[in-house]
């Protein structure tokens, strides 16, 4: 049994960072199996901004989560349950598409509400995976549409975080899993 769980995980968020903005939904879901997962929405933070633009991406209005989006600790001591259950004991590791962007606000939210972060202070990038391990020598090269093409895969990224976070899972499959299975 590997020392380390990958779990993959996607943000939708009211603005470009934690000052900024709310983390208003949080998917997770095991990269080795996608269909163990956490779905979780949260009330936004009174003081922070709200992004219109933000809304129109992942459609999740303020009066929703306002009424029925957990309280932001209460939802990352749940978060924090489920990557214990999962890791039962092994490192769990932060894994996304983009992950400094998720992972600054789940370690923010972390941090700020139970004060600790089960994932540490890294994560793992799934564009540099993809930049470092297919040649790619430009930023702009590891955008979702050219990954589906070099590698044939179809990503829905549908804004949903537990949906999305499914999208990474199976892109670290094939990224990840599939070449430790070879011996790579």
């Amino acid at each position: 049994m590997s020392d380390e769980i990958l779990i993959s995980v996607d943000v939708e968020a009211s603005g470009g960072s934690p000052s900024t903005g709310s983390l208003l939904s949080i998917g997770a879901c095991l990269v080795d199996d996608p269909s163990v997962g956490i779905y979780l929405e949260l009330k936004p933070i009174a003081d922070r901004a709200w992004s219109v633009e933000a809304e129109g991406v992942h459609r999740l209005t303020r009066e929703h989560l306002e009424r029925s989006g957990l309280e932001p600790a209460d939802a990352m001591l749940r978060l924090d349950e489920w990557v214990g259950s999962q890791a039962a004991g092994r490192w769990p590791v932060f894994v996304g598409f983009n992950a400094p962007f998720d992972w600054m606000f789940v370690a923010d939210a972390f941090w700020r509400y139970l004060g600790r972060n089960p994932f540490g202070i890294s994560a793992l990038d799934l564009k540099s995976v993809y930049m470092g391990s297919h040649g790619v020598t430009s930023w702009e090269q590891t955008r979702k549409v050219h990954i589906e093409r070099e590698l044939g895969v179809r990503f829905e990224h549908t804004h949903n975080a537990l949906e999305d976070a499914r999208d990474q899972a199976r892109l670290a499959q094939v990224l990840l899993l599939q070449r430790r299975g070879n011996g790579q």
